[in-house]
């Protein structure tokens, strides 16, 4: 399989990566150890996660969930070499344990290590935004890990282009490692967000992009095109809030239409539309069945035209 370097970390990785925050929440360990088994075995290496993952599971989920399933993993298969590993800090554990300060951030990768049954983090990644702590704290903290050799590459998730801009000319002008990814919400649904002023910033600084809700929380799959089908998943109610409307539904005939002429399926076609964007290194994608897997897998061997692309693009007016 063809991999991608990630921006200028020096890390390559699959064209598509596995989303865990369906570990410890939609599924099991038992259920999850063969969804990264067969993610593995058919090349694909890319693996992102986070601290925080899922502590909306249940009552009986604090967070951690999935990091410690991602190990139990590790552990049972020998597999850690074969996977880059991406995780995060920042997001809201507790009322206590939040935020970018070198505290926090020092003391989380060292849980998450636990948890995951690792020595390192390949991408470790700021989660969302501290406006309340300067970005020279957050990257010395970060620098004294990757001087320990506890993570290899750091990246930032749901930053804006004026502060990703900010950490990364603070990093230039301190000597201190930069951000070499950004995960922003993007898809063929939700594209202004990224596309106005985070994109551009990211192919000229050649920061990698690894996009989540790649399939607009499961429209884009196709799976969800009446009220009828909002029982199928925990993220129905959500669907037909933001998605059914007049260009939803359109864009849902354009990936239709274009599945049938590679006789592949929406869910394919979409991402395959995102692995062909400038400065997508890998879209995010869950899955919590062989089947559903074996689709997402699939789209990386989906090539879209010219005109392809051109129908879908039209769906955004």
């Amino acid at each position: 399989m063809q991999k991608r370097t990630l921006g200028d970390s020096g890390l390559m990785v699959a064209p598509l990566c596995f989303g865990g925050n369906v570990f410890g929440w939609t599924i099991d360990e038992a259920q999850s150890f063969p969804l990264l088994d067969a993610f593995v075995e058919r090349g694909f290496n890319f693996v992102d996660t986070a601290d925080v993952y899922s502590t909306w599971g249940g009552p009986d989920n604090n967070g951690g969930e999935s990091e410690t399933i991602i190990g139990a993993w590790f552990k049972k298969s020998g597999k850690r070499d074969k996977v880059v590993l991406a995780s995060k800090v920042g997001h809201e554990m507790t009322p206590e344990k939040k935020g970018l300060s070198a505290a926090h951030i020092l003391r989380s990768v060292d849980e998450s290590l636990k948890r995951l049954q690792t020595d390192y983090i390949d991408l470790y990644q700021s989660h969302k935004d501290d406006l309340s702590v300067a970005p020279d704290e957050t990257l010395r903290a970060y620098q004294k890990l990757i001087e320990q050799g506890k993570v290899r590459a750091i990246g930032a998730s749901n930053f804006t282009a004026e502060r990703l801009a900010l950490s990364l000319q603070t990093a230039k002008d301190a000597g201190l490692p930069r951000y070499c990814s950004l995960q922003p919400e993007y898809n063929l649904y939700d594209r202004a967000g990224f596309e106005a002023e985070l994109m551009p910033l990211c192919v000229k600084e050649n920061v990698g992009v690894i996009s989540y809700y790649s399939l607009a929380r499961g429209f884009l799959s196709g799976k969800y095109r009446s009220e009828a089908d909002l029982g199928k998943s925990v993220r129905g109610a959500r669907v037909a809030e933001v998605y059914f409307n007049p260009r939803g539904f359109r864009i849902l005939d354009a990936l239709d239409s274009i599945a049938s002429a590679h006789n592949s399926n929406a869910a394919r076609i979409a991402l395959a539309w995102l692995m062909q964007r400038p400065a997508i290194t890998a879209p995010i994608a869950s899955a919590t069945t062989i089947a559903q897997l074996e689709d997402l897998m699939a789209a990386a061997e989906v090539k879209l035209t010219a005109e392809d692309v051109k129908v879908l693009d039209a769906t955004n007016y």
